[in-house]
């Protein structure tokens, strides 16, 4: 199983909400977190996109391209690119020449996106938001198949045999589809005989088992191998020394974080009850020891009918007065040295 780190490069919410003349600082913070994470012999970082004050990441594939320079091993992501508000000529070229630049490590997840001011701010409407992913993921794997395209939509010019350059040093630059929880999307994934990266950010993993069981019957009813249809979970998480510790590190900014998310779509700001049961067990937050967090993992991937990837989100860390750019540090390596060798036993399912 890999494991890895998505960031969406928090830059602070509402009151906390540093001085832009301290963005060049977090940038350079983050960048040196991938290479602890490459360092440490973690699998993947992945970079999101966002449009908004309190984000970094509105063009990943250049924080990515800054990180290939300091890296050597580790796989580099985005997480998601949101293709829906995006033209795939260039989302194809990015990561080609991030691919270059690597040295073959590139790969793109790409999805609809959680929040919505990429749309207006690129000129399209709400009302084509699953249209123009399906259309445009359409466009992108042409791309990726073909060097001459030739392709016609609703809402792109048409190509006509136009070269797409440069291609990537991988002679299939990986394409992942990021979902959330619409049956559609694992369908759709399934039927493509793309990688699934399922968001799982609240409530039991489990009960998205019925969905990726529909995304591999969807894949194999397409005539895709099984080894071909692969699972990955993003989820929220950060890893302490000790159990006690990460709670205390993670549990004020998880409140802040979660509930500047809130006032936007509707949730009630989280109870330390409510904190306590995602971090118990069967919970969606992987917060804890490294075993704890291992084992945890683990168990997720058993009920899942197996991972082959797992990336925690840190960033609420990001948006606490309190927390320091040394915690994230602290738990890359954490994560690296101690929770990534767990998951290197065979007992882990893989598919």
């Amino acid at each position: 199983m890999q494991l890895g780190i998505d960031s969406f490069a928090v830059r602070g919410l509402g009151s906390s909400m540093p001085p832009v003349s301290q963005a060049a600082e977090q940038m350079g913070h983050l960048v040196d977190r991938i290479e602890l994470a490459d360092q440490v012999g973690l699998d993947v970082f992945g970079i999101g996109e966002h449009h908004r004050a309190e984000f970094l990441d509105s063009a990943p594939a250049l924080i990515l391209a800054a990180a290939a320079s300091r890296t050597s091993r580790i796989r580099l992501t985005s997480a998601v690119t949101v293709l829906s508000a995006a033209d795939p000529v260039r989302v194809f070229q990015e990561f080609a020449t991030l691919d270059l630049l690597s040295r073959g490590r590139a790969e793109l997840v790409v999805g609809r996106g959680s929040f919505t001011e990429a749309y207006p701010l690129f000129g399209y409407d709400l009302r084509d938001y699953d249209a123009l992913f399906a259309e445009k993921l359409d466009l992108l794997l042409a791309i990726r198949a073909q060097e001459q395209v030739t392709w016609r939509g609703r809402f792109r010019p048409a190509l006509t045999g136009q070269g797409v350059y440069p291609r990537p040093m991988q002679e299939k630059l990986p394409v992942w589809l990021g979902v959330g929880g619409t049956p559609a999307s694992f369908v759709r994934a399934g039927t493509l005989g793309l990688p699934l990266m399922v968001a799982i950010i609240g409530g039991e993993p489990r009960r998205f088992r019925p969905l990726i069981d529909l995304y591999r019957e969807a894949g194999r009813r397409a005539g895709h191998a099984p080894e071909q249809l692969t699972v990955g979970m993003h989820a929220l998480g950060y890893v302490g020394p000790t159990t006690e510790q990460a709670v205390r590190d993670y549990y004020p900014a998880y409140v802040r974080f979660m509930t500047h998310a809130g006032r936007e779509r509707g949730w009630a700001p989280p109870t330390r009850a409510q904190f306590d049961a995602q971090r118990g067990p069967h919970g969606a937050l992987l917060v804890g020891s490294p075993d704890e967090v291992a084992a945890k993992i683990m168990r997720h991937s058993e009920a899942l009918g197996g991972l082959s990837r797992v990336t925690l989100q840190m960033d609420a860390l990001n948006s606490a007065d309190a927390a320091s750019h040394g915690q994230l540090m602290q738990s890359i390596e954490l994560l690296g040295r101690r929770v990534a060798p767990q998951l290197a036993a065979p007992a882990v399912a893989n598919h």
